[in-house]
């Protein structure tokens, strides 16, 4: 029998976060004495001091640290575990959240988004477009029910769903490109490199397999980077599927590299709560798995 509650360790976080008693019995709209309680239950129930004074100020003490960490992860998982039972008790899910990297095929999505609306056409689907860390932090917060991404989170449920493949291009008549020969990175630098910016809050990265050049622009969609490329405007790595067209029509062409510079990465569809999928969101994913593996099958017997 736990001998401490999760009001008592809501308490504790409390403090700290919001930076004191008063403001933490505002955020818990609890009295101060309610609070300050709380708190100093838990340190005579536990035999410990979580608390410090130094000087005017309270501070954590090695042990408070400690426990904190644990508190925030408990009550987390009470979280997860309280709205896990409510989408159980629901049954199918009224609505479904999404992250999804944007290297992902727009058009493949949005046809799996029409495959299951015909089975659940009352469930709504969120869709967050993300990039590189944004993807992560959707996972990790576990507000999303299903992401595609190019990593996984240590600890969560993944299988791969595809791999893409990344090519560096400019527009046809890039001055890259009436160069008229193999081109190695100081030919780069000299050009401006179109980037997409990660779309992660705390730790944000720019989406390129390098990024050596002297000029740089960073956007925040693919649609803006190609664009920008087909406009002449500078280079880019980008996955192959998603310049698929413009390739074709030779708007934008592959960059003769000195080797091999191509890079690939796997895309992994991602349950950060598998124990709790309901229908809808198991119909989803199966629905993601079958038609990819469609897609990649049809794109491996096609000559490049």
């Amino acid at each position: 029998m736990a001998r401490i509650s999760l009001e008592q360790w809501k308490a504790l976080v409390a403090v700290v976060d919001a930076g004191g008693y008063a403001q933490a019995a505002a955020q818990l709209h609890k009295s101060q004495s309610a609070v300050s309680y709380a708190v100093q239950k838990l340190e005579r129930t536990l035999d410990v001091q979580v608390f410090q004074v130094r000087g005017r100020k309270a501070e954590l003490t090695e042990v408070g640290a400690a426990l904190l960490q644990r508190a925030k992860t408990l009550l987390e998982d009470a979280e997860q575990l309280e709205h896990g039972a409510q989408r159980l008790a629901a049954g199918i899910e009224p609505k479904l959240r999404l992250a999804v990297e944007i290297l992902f095929p727009t058009w493949l999505l949005l046809e799996c988004f029409a495959a299951f609306a015909t089975r659940y056409p009352n469930t709504h689907l969120e869709l967050e477009e993300s990039v590189l860390g944004g993807t992560d932090e959707a996972i990790l917060s576990r507000r999303v029910d299903l992401a595609i991404a190019p990593g996984v989170p240590v600890g969560f449920h993944s299988e791969p769903l595809m791999d893409v493949r990344f090519i560096p291009v400019a527009h046809a008549d890039h001055p890259l490109h009436r160069l008229g020969r193999r081109l190695e990175y100081r030919d780069l630098r000299q050009h401006r490199q179109i980037v997409i910016r990660d779309s992660a809050v705390q730790r944000k990265r720019e989406s390129g397999a390098w990024l050596g050049a002297d000029q740089r622009w960073t956007v925040s969609n693919k649609a803006t980077s190609i664009q920008a490329l087909t406009m002449g405007l500078g280079f880019a790595w980008v996955a192959d599927h998603i310049i698929a067209r413009e390739l074709e029509r030779g708007v934008l062409k592959p960059l003769p590299m000195v080797g091999d510079d191509q890079r690939r990465a796997t895309l992994y569809l991602i349950s950060p709560e598998p124990g709790f999928a309901g229908p809808a969101s198991q119909a989803l994913a199966d629905i993601l798995r079958r038609e990819t593996a469609k897609q990649c099958a049809a794109q491996s017997t096609r000559p490049r």
